[in-house]
């Protein structure tokens, strides 16, 4: 049996995440656990290249200054790579209509028929989608990243938003 080509983007990669304390700083153990679960499944299975330095992996660091996500990207030793800013501004009404429609499900789960439910949660995995779409338009010429990534990488930057 022939072994399958190595993957040519196998170092394209985050193989860590670590969020500013100063400008995001820590929440209660609810919140932290879905930070944690985020940046597990973002880590766990992801394609990330910032441009022009196609050679990682890489390490991330997030945090907020001002209205800007700030994401600092570095290669696995430390050695920086590029920052970049992104507004938060594309992203407010987004967030604000997940935890929408995310509250909706929760209290879905407890009454409503499965249909309903099923609706529901379309329309949650509709906006998360939209979210992820944002997220790629705004990295694009930055970093490449697909569609998984980008996904993964929003329920990230929602967590940070999350008070509970």
């Amino acid at each position: 049996m022939t072994q399958p080509p190595p993957d040519e983007d196998s170092d394209n990669r985050i193989v860590a995440v670590t969020l500013d304390e100063e400008s995001i700083g820590r929440s209660g153990p609810d919140i932290e656990h879905e930070r944690a679960i985020a940046i597990y499944d973002l880590v766990e299975k992801n394609l990330f290249a910032p441009e022009g330095a196609d050679n990682g992996p890489f390490t991330l660091h997030i945090g907020i200054t001002g209205n800007r996500l700030m994401f600092d990207i570095r290669r696995e030793d430390g050695t920086p790579v590029v920052a970049h800013l992104l507004s938060l501004t594309p992203f407010r009404r987004i967030v604000k209509d997940y935890f929408m429609i995310c509250d909706s499900y929760y209290q879905a789960i407890r009454t409503a028929t499965p249909d309903k439910i099923e609706a529901i949660d379309m329309g949650r995995r509709g906006i998360h989608d939209e979210g992820s779409r944002t997220l790629q338009e705004r990295l694009k010429g930055k970093v490449r990243l697909d569609f998984e990534t980008a996904r993964r990488l929003f329920t990230l930057i929602t967590v940070l938003h999350w008070k509970g």
